[in-house]
């Protein structure tokens, strides 16, 4: 499971799923194996701009395919972990898991992704973003109630 986050795709892998996307997209006839071939393969590039364009693969089958949605959502997880957008990893963590709760491949992505924002100390800023919103928006109820005791 660690290799998840730092597996990269062969080459050839790449560029054989690239090809059968392609032709198909030429075709104008994708099928969704295809998209989610090429998709996965992208996300396990080791070029942030292809990983990009993977999840935008994996987030059109994710709008328009709702029988592969469970497994879109894990690789929509996946890439945006690889890309370091680790709040929208664990969105898609989070909305897997409301749907399987108990499903131990996601809840441990979920703390791989949870120690890879310890490590980089991206938790910690996250949490203490939280509370200084939550500071800010006490202080602000704070004021107006004050400012509308003296009306």
């Amino acid at each position: 499971m660690a290799d998840l986050l730092t597996e990269t795709v062969l080459p050839e892998d790449l560029k054989k799923f690239e090809k059968i996307y392609h032709d198909q997209l030429y075709k104008n006839d994708v099928t969704p194996k295809a998209q989610f071939d090429y998709a996965w393969c992208l996300v396990r590039s080791k070029y942030p701009a292809d990983i990009q364009k993977g999840i935008v693969l994996f987030e059109e089958l994710y709008r328009t395919h709702e029988e592969g949605q469970r497994d879109y959502m894990y690789y929509l997880a996946i890439g945006n972990a690889r890309l370091k957008e680790y709040n929208k990893a664990l969105n898609y963590v989070r909305m897997f898991l409301s749907v399987e709760p108990g499903n131990q491949q996601v809840l441990t992505l979920q703390e791989m992704i949870k120690k890879k924002m310890e490590k980089e100390g991206m938790f910690g800023m996250a949490v203490a973003g939280g509370a200084i919103l939550a500071v800010g928006a006490i202080v602000g109820v704070g004021m107006a109630l004050a400012s509308k005791g003296k009306s």
